[in-house]
């Protein structure tokens, strides 16, 4: 599984890596953490508000970050 958190390093980009990051090590799946902050790379996934997340390349969220219940979920 690999996880892109997408956002230049704002407060809510910081606090999105860290949530995704606490939710894998919670429920122990084998997972790649990558962190994305160039424009373009983020725009290759259709997203132009950040921070945003995608699982495997679908996108979970934008212009928001999730909370720790909405990650596990997708996670499951």
């Amino acid at each position: 599984m690999k996880i892109h958190v997408m956002g230049p390093g704002c407060a809510k980009c910081v606090q999105a890596e860290k949530t995704v990051k606490e939710a894998v090590a919670e429920a122990g799946v084998d997972a790649e953490v990558v962190k994305v902050t160039d424009f373009q790379e983020i725009a290759k996934f259709g997203v132009f508000s950040t921070p945003a997340v995608a699982i495997d390349g679908e996108v979970k969220v934008v212009g928001k970050a999730p909370s720790k219940k909405e990650v596990l979920a997708w996670l499951k």
